[in-house]
């Protein structure tokens, strides 16, 4: 998808209706720095999806509520399952820029109250799936990527069919919502040999707002 648009640098590719990528759209060190912190307090971990398969992505949170899955199936929640605390506060900066990539994109008054980080190293990937854990799909997703590219994989209502690549980058930010909130999506693999200081895996930020 991007390869197709070498040379033009636009700020803004309309991808399909609902769906809009905008290169280079965040200071990666900035939302980086702001990551650790979050990591320091709230440490990466391998969680289980209910039938107990460990996941390839280890993941945090950050904000109000932050995703998990166990046996008992996927859900948000106000505290962190490995320390019983709740999640690190969302840093400013993070919020403000999932509300000015979702206005750019198109949707405005958007305020995240969650935010699911997850780790990608070079093997991990993210079968296709709905982002439906949520109280309201009224709201878009934002995804944010760090570090090493990423093959992301868009299809439609199901998971059947071909689907649409596109190329994510470091600094790149995904907002889809609207008509393709409930698209099926994953990331397919990662792409080798990315900028420092993140030249071994990806960071994936997708903000969300989860409770109404």
């Amino acid at each position: 998808m991007t390869d197709l648009l070498a040379g033009l640098h636009p700020d803004k590719i309309p991808i399909r209706d609902g769906v809009v990528l905008l290169p280079g759209f965040c200071d990666s060190d900035l939302i980086l720095r702001a990551a650790q912190t979050i990591v320091v307090a709230a440490p990466f971990r391998h969680m289980t999806t209910p039938g107990g398969r460990p996941m390839s992505v280890a993941i945090t949170n950050c904000g109000t509520v932050g995703w998990v899955s166990d046996a008992k199936g996927y859900r948000y929640a106000p505290r962190d399952p490995l320390s019983q605390r709740p999640w690190p506060a969302m840093p400013d900066c993070l919020a403000q820029l999932a509300t000015d990539a979702a206005g750019k994109a198109g949707f405005s008054d958007f305020h995240p109250d969650s935010c699911l980080i997850n780790r990608y190293q070079p093997t991990a990937h993210m079968g296709p799936h709905q982002d439906k854990d949520e109280q309201s799909f009224d709201w878009p997703i934002v995804s944010v990527s760090l570090g090493l590219s990423a093959l992301f994989q868009l299809y439609g209502d199901t998971r059947k069919g071909p689907a649409l690549n596109i190329r994510l980058d470091d600094g790149d930010v995904l907002v889809f919502g609207g008509a393709a909130r409930m698209n099926y999506h994953g990331v397919r693999k990662i792409l080798t040999q990315g900028p420092a200081p993140l030249p071994d895996q990806r960071l994936n930020l997708t903000f969300r707002r989860a409770l109404t």
